[in-house]
């Protein structure tokens, strides 16, 4: 059974603990402006995340997008790779593997993917800070909104939701460019021809974007993603989480910066209520783990900073394990960190061998629904149709062939030359030279194979039909 971290409440010496309203009379939360550590990888990481989001789309592979799943063609462009709708098993490893590397990470150190890397999360500090370079500080915003309605108030407004709305437009057309080739799109769109599909998942999109980024936030997290109710049945005493050092902080209490909190009986938290300021969840992390936690570190750095100011060690919030708070040591090496990570590194590895020995020319069979017919040889044949894709980025020649069918001749086009990603029918016949067969029915095994490189090929089955010989 799996272990789960208790719920410690806090107990509280100061007989009036100072509590702060995290929302405002719109239910809104408002975060306060800091820098640390933690922010500035935040920073980082989104910014790379942004780049390659943003950016990706609009490089060229010689003459077409670089990536793009191109649903009209049924084919998934990545660089120098296509994949057609006979690939997509990949697609499910893939999607497994980030999964297990998702459960991973979990283990070991909690909620970071919601953090740090989560779009939802990453889209969101964007939009906060849009409403900090329009509508001022967290107080500027707390006191425009009580204000009644101006012609700042308007102005700042109109110019919040004005980026808003302008990031979610890019948003939309950068996502829906990923599945119709992105300069003909954005053209359109520039010139107000957009129109039908595109013009339909471009909006549905953007105003995905706006609502979720703009009004619901942490409501997307709180109520809304699976993640947040399963997490914490991963977690066990070693997974390093955003906690609280109750035993240094308690008694928390107000005290001038040149005051020893020993002697006056307090820990070394100050009750600023600066870690509950800066969440973007609006939670108190002094009381203790909660689900609403998306590990974002906000109130570390802002902690860290208060205990810069008041010269004392930093580290009240941190990330640490149930272990190590009660003075123990944190386990790296556990069975079920160590599973994740070995079942992860067996389906890369598992990945990397199919992709290496994906065929690059794709076979398909199809039997005529007649049962059989005799030719004027009087030799019983059945016809097949053929379906051949050459998945490589060069015209390739191929060798149409029978595998193992001693007594069965292939009739039809057997030299075949397609361009890249080429789809070519190919209708065939094979014919029986034997005399009837005991058997009415017997499998084919077709082969199509690249005629430079042999090792290069596609089979694919189908049955032969026939009358029995009584």
């Amino acid at each position: 059974m799996s272990e789960r971290i208790p719920v410690q409440l806090i107990q509280h010496f100061d007989p009036a603990p100072t509590k702060i309203k995290t929302r405002t009379t719109d239910n809104q939360i408002h975060t306060r402006s800091f820098t640390g550590l933690f922010r500035s990888l935040r920073i980082g990481g989104a910014g790379v995340l942004f780049l390659l989001f943003f950016g990706t789309v609009w490089l060229n592979w010689g003459d077409r997008q670089a990536v793009l799943w191109d649903l009209a063609d049924s084919k998934f462009h990545i660089f120098g790779a296509t994949f057609w709708p006979q690939d997509f098993i990949l697609l499910s490893a893939l999607l497994i593997i980030a999964a297990f590397g998702l459960f991973a990470i979990t283990v070991f150190a909690g909620r970071v993917w919601c953090g740090y890397t989560c779009p939802q999360s990453s889209w969101t500090w964007i939009f906060m800070w849009c409403e900090k370079i329009t509508e001022g500080e967290r107080h500027q915003r707390i006191k425009l909104q009580a204000a009644p309605w101006t012609l700042n108030k308007l102005l700042r407004r109109s110019a919040k939701h004005t980026l808003w709305l302008a990031i979610s437009l890019l948003t939309g057309l950068t996502f829906v460019g990923y599945f119709t080739p992105i300069r003909p799109l954005a053209e359109e769109l520039l010139t107000l021809q957009m129109a039908g599909v595109s013009l339909f998942w471009v909006l549905f999109f953007t105003g995905a974007t706006y609502l979720n980024a703009g009004w619901l936030r942490e409501a997307v997290c709180m109520h809304m993603c699976p993640y947040a109710r399963f997490q914490s049945v991963m977690f066990d005493k070693d997974t390093l989480t955003i906690s609280y050092d109750t035993a240094r902080g308690e008694i928390r209490g107000p005290r001038k910066r040149e005051v020893n909190p020993a002697n006056v009986g307090l820990g070394d938290c100050i009750d600023c209520q600066m870690c509950v300021q800066v969440c973007p969840t609006g939670i108190d992390i002094r009381d203790g783990l909660q689900m609403e936690c998306i590990g974002c570190a906000a109130c570390i750095d802002a902690c860290d900073s208060i205990m810069d100011k008041m010269g004392y060690a930093r580290g009240l919030i941190k990330y640490t394990s149930e272990h190590q708070l009660q003075g123990g040591k944190t386990h790296l090496l556990r069975p079920r960190l160590v599973g994740y990570t070995a079942v992860l590194l067996v389906m890369i590895g598992a990945l990397a061998v199919a992709l290496a020995e994906r065929p690059m020319v794709s076979l398909d069979v199809t039997k005529d629904r007649g049962l059989f017919r005799e030719n004027s040889l009087g030799q019983i044949e059945n016809i097949y149709s053929l379906k051949i894709i050459n998945k490589t980025q060069q015209r390739q020649d191929y060798q149409l062939s029978l595998a193992d069918a001693e007594g069965f001749v292939l009739q039809g086009r057997t030299h075949l030359s397609l361009a890249p990603g080429e789809i070519l029918d190919v209708p065939v016949s094979v014919a029986m030279l034997s005399e009837r067969p005991r058997s009415g029915s017997r499998e084919m095994i077709f082969k199509v194979a690249d005629s430079d490189e042999p090792g290069t090929f596609s089979e694919a089955t189908s049955r032969f039909v026939a009358p029995i010989n009584r």
